[in-house]
């Protein structure tokens, strides 16, 4: 239970660390060091949610007499229309922008750019927790090695994000340590969804092919729709397709490796 805890906390840890960039850097991030970092999180989001959730999810209902198709494709359009109603419900502010969405509010604009990442964070939370409760419900084709290899991955792209948070945050007119706490915390979602997930464990492994591919819907939903578009604006977008690439290999090897 201990090695789950860990894993469960890994992410956390990535964006913390990034956070904390916000105490080493003295002005805002380079536009095409941002866009290389949103570029990678996407590769590694978009490679995680193939080789760690799709593909597992596909193996399980097959193993479970199912059409192996079925599951994945309902879990992975669920997750999309999940991410599209949080999406269209919650105040948040994107990176750059000066037009929010979800619902009017008279939150500060502060307080939406984190909400913004903590709704990135939502679905990377529950994979993490989804993959690790299927190492708790002992099935054979999600391993502790595969679910760290998970874990480490998203943890590597929390990191820019976390700084990419903080930074802008601190040019907002916020302290450093207030943009740290902020940037942390909109992480926080992480660990909180990965445990409910794994309490859920035994009513939810009947139907873990659906939540395997639910999460991977959610989280290519945050790809799509905010990422790449993000690392594709304006000049350079060449640099975030760069950034993609490397994100979804190196993902792609710590899930084959450690997998």
């Amino acid at each position: 239970m201990e090695n789950i805890l860990i894993g469960l906390l890994i992410p956390f840890l990535g964006t913390t660390l990034g956070s904390a960039m916000v105490f080493l850097m003295r002005d805002k991030i380079n536009l095409k060091v941002q866009k290389l970092l949103l570029g990678f999180a996407s590769g590694v989001m978009i490679a995680a949610s193939i080789w760690s959730l799709i593909t597992p999810a596909i193996d399980m209902a097959e193993e479970q007499g199912k059409i192996p198709w079925i599951p994945a494709s309902i879990g992975f359009l669920l997750g999309i229309v999940f991410l599209l109603i949080l999406d269209s419900l919650i105040p948040h502010l994107h990176l750059d922008s000066k037009k929010p969405e979800g619902i009017k509010s008279k939150l500060k604009n502060t307080t939406m750019m984190v909400l913004a990442v903590t709704l990135h964070n939502i679905p990377e939370g529950m994979a993490v927790g989804v993959v690790f409760a299927g190492v708790l419900a002992q099935n054979a084709t999600i391993t502790l090695a595969g679910a760290f290899a998970l874990s480490i991955g998203i943890a590597i792209q929390n990191f820019p994000e976390g700084a990419i948070i903080s930074m802008p945050l601190k040019n907002e007119g916020m302290s450093k340590t207030k943009a740290f706490i902020y940037g942390t915390l909109s992480g926080i979602v992480e660990p909180i969804g990965a445990i409910i997930t794994i309490l859920l464990t035994s009513v939810i492994t009947p139907i873990l092919p659906y939540i395997l591919s639910f999460a991977a819907g959610a989280m290519i939903y945050v790809v799509v729709e905010e990422l790449i578009p993000e690392s594709q604006s304006g000049e350079h977008s060449n640099i975030g397709t760069i950034g993609v690439a490397i994100g979804f290999v190196i993902m792609m090897i710590l899930d084959i490796a450690l997998g």
